[in-house]
């Protein structure tokens, strides 16, 4: 059973990295190039969109390392089950601290009343989004590391 939940655990974690990753380098690149308003009303459709979905997967990534590394506490790999949990943890706390409460306002925002500002508060959305992506691939590396 053991063997089950680390593998869906870490399917679970990898997904999520393939999506972050996905946006920061795939979908910002192509919203950021589109004319006009298109990638403001794009960023703040992914932010409603996203928005929704992300805080459940973060969250439940996290419930599921924890549970690995209760029911693995034993086995090999403990230790690094558990620096992944401490680092997922960390992406759910800049999450909530830096991210989220940009993202919420992003996805409010029309080209009618969006603030002056608006570039700037994106573009540090971005840099806090980059970190917290090599976060989440290094706490998914070391849950791969676990199986191995």
């Amino acid at each position: 059973m053991l063997n089950v939940l680390e593998v869906v655990t870490t399917v679970t974690v990898g997904v999520m990295v393939g999506v972050e990753f996905s946006v920061a380098f795939v979908i910002r690149p192509i919203l950021n190039a589109l004319p006009e308003d298109s990638g403001q009303l794009g960023h703040a459709h992914g932010g409603r969109m996203l928005g929704a979905v992300m805080p459940f997967w973060y969250i439940g990534s996290l419930v599921l390392v924890g549970i690995w590394a209760a029911a693995g506490w034993d086995h090999h790999g403990s230790g690094l089950v558990v620096t992944a949990g401490a680092l997922l943890a960390l992406s759910v706390v800049m999450s909530l601290l830096l991210l989220v409460p940009i993202n919420n306002r992003n996805r409010t925002w029309t080209p009618e009343n969006r603030p002056a500002d608006w570039r700037e508060q994106m573009n540090r959305w971005e840099r806090w989004h980059y970190v917290r992506v090599a976060v989440i691939i290094a706490a998914f590396a070391l849950l791969a590391a676990a199986l191995a």
